[in-house]
């Protein structure tokens, strides 16, 4: 699905799912962390259905198996440290970047788009990451997850870095890969480009209505090519 596009001043790009396949690290931590407290690991699969809303959401599925619900909180308070410590050491030891994020990065960029990053996860984690696969300098600011009071799905991340930018929501693109970066790119006055391998709990992400689908960002330079230039005024 491709709705009425038009050519973006500013454009926020999520990390896991997006940027980054980071299931990996965060499934091997996962199932470190669950060896430790003597229960049963739980293998890649599961865990790239219950990414997406930070590592504290994650551990809790974790520990109780599944995507809703609420672990014993003494258990979780003995496991949380565990898992912070195993991810610490091991933010970008299995994660890469999906096939076509240099090259999407590249025509925003010679385009003459700003670029920031907006993400749920941890500025302790999203740093080291983004350095580690050489992007950070791409981008004039990274809002992680703890960076402001709120986090998506909630708009304020986005309105912030449209402040920061001097551009209107009205004339910022949001891409990313989940119904959070949907929520929060409606609730902001964003355009919303998602791509079709992220994470997003199993549900395909065209069900969440986004302007856009792509499958590798090498496809933006045609999306945005056709686009309109006309901006809104909203």
């Amino acid at each position: 699905m491709t709705l009425s596009l038009y050519k973006p001043e500013l454009v926020l790009i999520d990390v896991d799912g997006t940027l980054v396949d980071s299931v990996p690290d965060l499934a091997f931590c996962v199932d470190a962390m669950m060896g430790q407290l003597d229960m049963p690991v739980h293998g890649e699969a599961k865990v790239r259905n219950w990414v997406g809303n930070g590592v504290e959401r994650l551990v809790r599925r974790a520990l109780i198996g599944k995507l809703d619900g609420e672990p014993d909180e003494a258990l979780f308070a003995k496991a949380y440290p565990l898992f912070l410590d195993l991810y610490a050491a091991n933010t970008s030891a299995r994660s890469t970047l999906y096939n076509g994020v240099l090259e999407g990065l590249a025509y925003l960029k010679g385009a003459g788009c700003k670029l920031g990053c907006v993400t749920n996860k941890a500025e302790q984690f999203t740093l080291p990451l983004l350095k580690h696969l050489g992007i950070f300098d791409d981008f004039s600011i990274v809002i992680s997850g703890d960076t402001l009071a709120k986090k998506k799905p909630d708009p304020l991340p986005l309105l912030h870095a449209a402040e920061f930018f001097g551009v209107k929501p009205s004339q910022s693109l949001m891409l990313g890969d989940s119904m959070s970066d949907v929520k929060a790119a409606r609730a902001a006055g964003f355009q919303i480009i998602c791509m079709t391998y992220g994470y997003n709990h199993g549900i395909d992400i065209q069900e969440s209505e986004p302007d856009a689908v792509m499958d590798s960002m090498v496809e933006l330079q045609g999306l945005l090519a056709a686009a309109t230039t006309n901006k809104k005024t909203a």
